[in-house]
């Protein structure tokens, strides 16, 4: 079995849907089909959410969001059949709207409203390709706990539903990105959450395959868009995909590819609007491993170096440091100590996947047992690649391109597939150009 996962701009107007049904109908192992939003949908629905939004803020939002999913429809040949079916969910999302209790379980449910409003498009078009297609609501499989806007899977749950509602033989379409908790409450996985329900969907039901089709030829070396020379990488291995979606790499949702690889699922990235070319696998062991694969890029960095004279020959102080910033859901990235610092990296940028708050109150905290500094403007810099704490030869040459750049803090060793620096915010484009054109070639 192929589970396939569609993501927005993959379904976004009734041309991209025809070309991804078209896909999906080329090959019958392609039994369960999870699809995101229409593109620009969920953000509307957050933008919905907000506690100071006014009338006419509500009615353009409301208004883009029926005239995205009705020029769709107007093109179907159940145009008719469907019409009621999307004025059936636009005017429960209404009735959602004028609810008082704004909390986050109730935005869960208001953000569920996309996916159920795709799919249920989606699947009609799906038939017209000839398709013999099931809707299937993810509620009734994807079960989680009730961290509403954050929820977290519970394997056993999601396995036992698949095997109930899930048979082999048959196709299903279904949403990603939502799921529900033990009391029947909607819940969501987060933003990008769609790619890890796809993941756990192959996981629950023994997939050999996980497609993510997306607007983009595969996993590529860097951001094409700031290197016009980037190319696609054909194969390339778990653990390195794995660094680079959680270092910056914007075509993996970061949690993707624990189920996969939990379940031996291998993971293929492809173009939905070029079917034909042959995109990005991800496998457990690659045939090919040069030093230095990719480079990714996460901007918006905030680096938190915390002073004491209490660090010099003591123990204790990291534990208390480490457990302060736990206290405070605080995640960290790299970490750099010396005898009397600590220097770490926090995700702060605004669409992080865990992003963090470095709040007053969490500084006047580490300020009672130390000296805290904080720098914003900052930009982490990542070349993932295999065996790069016992290859030769890396790290001078990268050290002399970097000579001429500001490098504030460096992680290397901790693991054989990244090594890690961070650069002034407005020099690390120049720098992802400078490294791509001398470490990396086709």
């Amino acid at each position: 079995m192929i589970v396939s996962k569609f993501g927005g701009t993959s379904v976004g107007t009734f041309e991209a849907m025809q070309r991804s049904a078209n896909i999906v109908a080329a090959d019958s192992d392609r039994q369960l089909i999870v699809i995101s939003a229409t593109s620009g949908t969920t953000n509307d629905l957050v933008a919905l959410s907000a506690n100071n939004i006014d009338s006419t803020q509500r009615e353009e939002l409301l208004g883009n969001i029926e005239k995205r999913h009705i020029d769709i429809i107007e093109q179907c040949k159940e145009q008719d059949k469907l019409r009621d079916i999307f004025y059936k969910e636009f005017s429960a999302l209404r009735e959602h709207l004028d609810f008082v209790g704004r909390d986050k379980r109730w935005k869960d449910q208001l953000f569920a409203f996309g996916e159920l409003m795709s799919t249920k498009i989606f699947v009609e078009v799906l038939k017209e390709v000839g398709v013999d297609v099931e809707w299937l609501d993810a509620r009734s499989v994807m079960k989680t706990d009730s961290t509403f806007g954050n929820a977290d899977p519970i394997l056993a749950s999601i396995k036992k539903k698949a095997d109930k509602n899930i048979q082999k033989g048959k196709t299903y379409l279904t949403q990603g990105f939502i799921g529900s908790d033990v009391f029947g409450n909607t819940t969501t996985l987060g933003r990008g959450g769609s790619d890890f329900s796809a993941s756990l969907f192959a996981e629950a039901i023994g997939a050999e395959t996980l497609e993510i089709w997306t607007d983009v030829a595969g996993v590529y070396t860097t951001d094409p868009r700031i290197v016009p020379e980037a190319f696609p990488i054909q194969e390339i291995s778990f653990d390195e995909a794995a660094e680079l979606s959680v270092f910056g790499g914007k075509v993996l949702h970061p949690a993707t590819l624990k189920p996969a690889i939990r379940g031996g699922v291998n993971v293929r990235v492809a173009s939905s609007t070029h079917p034909d070319l042959p995109g990005t696998y991800v496998v457990k062991v690659a045939d090919n491993k040069p030093p230095i694969r990719a480079i990714s890029l996460r901007k918006d960095q905030t680096l938190l170096t915390v002073n004491s004279l209490e660090m010099l020959h003591q123990h204790g102080f990291l534990a208390h440091l480490f457990k302060t910033l736990a206290e405070h859901k605080i995640s960290v990235d790299l970490v750099s100590t010396s005898e009397v610092s600590v220097a770490l990296t926090l995700d702060t940028a605004v669409n992080a996947a865990n992003k963090v708050e470095l709040t007053d109150d969490i500084i006047e905290e580490l300020e009672r047992f130390a000296e805290v500094i904080v720098e914003d403007g900052l930009a982490l810099i990542a070349l993932i690649g295999n065996n790069l704490q016992k290859t030769s030869g890396i790290g001078g040459p990268l050290f002399t391109a970097l000579e001429t750049y500001n490098v504030r803090l460096i992680c290397h060793g901790a693991s054989p597939n990244n090594l890690c620096f961070l650069v002034d915010h407005e020099q690390s484009e120049d720098v992802v150009r400078m490294l791509h054109k001398k470490f990396i070639t086709e």
